[in-house]
């Protein structure tokens, strides 16, 4: 092999590591695995079954007791429904997105939720997924 063979394939190699160094950069620091967690509140009183707030109520409740745990989340509206002794029920639910988290501060809030919505739980799920803020070109 030429010593012009060498150097090209030093240069070729060189380039090939430094674009996937690049490329993990990016991945890495641009994209990050995370946990998404999402909780299922519901709104019935645990014991009575009957609604503890409005709607609007319900999610400004929530929306205080989040905000002194999380920088961020998202609450949706749901109508969740199950079946006990043959009868099937449904309440109002509030679905909770929460990302840029860990299972214990999760836990905190839920504490609190299930307190203030005076619930016996709430579902939580947590779901692998990858998180990037995104702020434009």
């Amino acid at each position: 092999m030429s010593q012009k063979s060498v150097i090209a394939l030093a240069f070729s190699v060189t380039a090939i590591l430094l674009s996937l160094t690049n490329l993990i950069f990016i991945i890495h620091f641009h994209a990050k695995q995370d946990v998404q967690y999402v909780v299922y509140l519901g709104t019935n009183h645990k014991d009575t079954n009957e609604a503890v707030f409005t709607a609007g109520e319900a999610k400004l409740h929530a929306d205080m007791i989040l905000a002194k745990y999380f920088q961020g989340f998202t609450i949706q509206e749901a109508n969740g429904g199950w079946v006990e002794n043959g009868v099937v029920s449904h309440e109002y639910t509030l679905v909770i997105y929460l990302s840029d988290t860990n299972l214990d501060q999760v836990h905190k809030a839920c504490d609190e939720l299930i307190n203030k919505f005076s619930q016996s739980s709430v579902l939580i799920q947590a779901n692998s997924t990858k998180t990037e803020f995104y702020s434009g070109k």
